[in-house]
């Protein structure tokens, strides 16, 4: 059985901080062979982020733990002569190149998709940006909360009150990474294969934004903020119970009236402004109150319990830390014990089950040019040519 589909690929990560580091950790879960290549002074910069100052001190930080187990890390400088021939000789014999620089700077660097393709037509090169390699913003500075905020994504996070909000992760960065990272998958098929592929951390994010785009593009409908309301349905959103809040989605008629009738209130069945899908979705606030008068009646557990019992969808709000202890979570295996050193470190395996198998980390995130050796050696470099070039500040 194949649990490893991309064993046998070679990827060279030049990436930093998120969006690229994810999109080359979820190639590495399945299999490929990840060589992380970072700057000698420093590396990637999310080695000094994350809420553990000490693992920033180290150079560990806690955001570089969480996408880059199971890579090999490489140091060298890519402004440097030899450094580029190293890169160049590198990619002779890898299948990827990710790289998440400004648009134009490989290309200053001369190791952009035609230098390096030129030493191996078969490589695929995935360059990853906020808005792409081409267009008037593509040397706009782009981290997550810019993207965030000019792909509309605030405008329609909150209610009439909060928005325009941030969503509560790096969205953007995770979005660009994941849509790389299945671009990468679908290159790698290809026959002949060999492409220069231009992912932009904006459009991907929009793409996701299917419904609201073509709500605006065919039915010219301007999007809006609606907070924790289903705007496509009622009663569908968050209501407020005796202890927590729930999440109902009442979306079909038939559980439209299963909810009624089990809160106790038939009389909202007879009542003009509920009759049809659209007269409750113009009167969704007005039903909204109706309704948690008796959901207030009773904790969320019990809720939860008894409406998905009648046929009506209901689920928990959680918080993060509860998620990842239910049996759910759990019993799945998306969190993996990874040994690092002397301790364990708890890290998300991939989103992905293969064959009945979640593919998780077998290695701990590299400490910094932790495999200089293995990899320069390969490529015929002597100990005393990796001496010299650390001298040198190549590696």
């Amino acid at each position: 059985m194949v649990t490893k589909p991309l064993a046998g690929v070679r990827v060279l990560d030049l990436t930093n901080v998120l969006a690229g580091p994810y999109c080359c950790y979820q190639l590495a879960l399945l299999g490929a062979e990840v060589i992380k290549v970072e700057r000698p002074s420093g590396g990637d910069l999310a080695r000094e982020l994350g809420a553990d100052a000490a693992r920033n001190s180290a150079g560990m930080g806690i955001s570089f733990l969480a996408q880059n187990a199971g890579k090999k890390s490489v140091t060298l400088d890519l402004k440097a002569a030899r450094g580029k021939a190293l890169l160049r000789s590198l990619a002779r014999d890898a299948d990827v190149v990710v790289e998440n620089f400004r648009p134009g700077v490989m290309a200053r660097l001369d190791l952009g998709p035609d230098v390096l393709r030129s030493e191996n037509p078969t490589l695929i090169y995935c360059a990853i940006s906020g808005f792409g390699q081409t267009g008037p913003w593509r040397d706009q500075p782009a981290y997550d909360q810019i993207v965030q905020g000019v792909s509309g994504v605030m405008s329609i996070t909150g209610d009439g009150d909060s928005a325009p909000l941030r969503v509560g992760y790096p969205l953007a960065d995770t979005i660009g990474g994941m849509t790389a990272a299945f671009a990468i998958a679908a290159a790698l098929s290809a026959k002949p294969r060999g492409a220069v592929l231009d992912i932009s951390m904006t459009e991907a994010v929009i793409s996701t934004m299917g419904w609201v785009v073509s709500n605006l593009l065919v039915g010219d409908v301007q999007p809006q903020a609606r907070g924790n309301e289903n705007m496509t349905s009622a009663p569908s959103g968050t209501f407020a119970t005796a202890d927590k809040p729930i999440n109902i989605a009442a979306n079909r008629d038939v559980q439209w009236r299963t909810l009624a009738c089990h809160l106790g209130r038939d009389d909202l069945l007879d009542n003009p402004l509920y009759s049809t899908r659209e007269h409750r979705k113009a009167n969704r606030y007005r039903l909204k109150a109706e309704l948690e008068k008796n959901l207030g009646t009773r904790g969320a557990a019990h809720w939860v319990k008894v409406l998905n019992d009648v046929g009506v969808p209901t689920g928990p709000v959680l918080s993060v830390q509860d998620v990842l202890a239910t049996d759910q979570m759990c019993g799945r295996g998306l969190i993996a014990d990874v040994t690092c050193g002397t301790e364990t470190l708890k890290l998300a395996g991939s989103p992905v089950v293969v064959n009945g198998q979640r593919p998780v980390p077998e290695t701990a995130p590299p400490t910094l040019g932790q495999d200089n050796d293995e990899v320069w050696g390969a490529l015929g470099l002597s100990a005393a040519d990796m001496t010299a070039l650390r001298n040198e500040g190549v590696i």
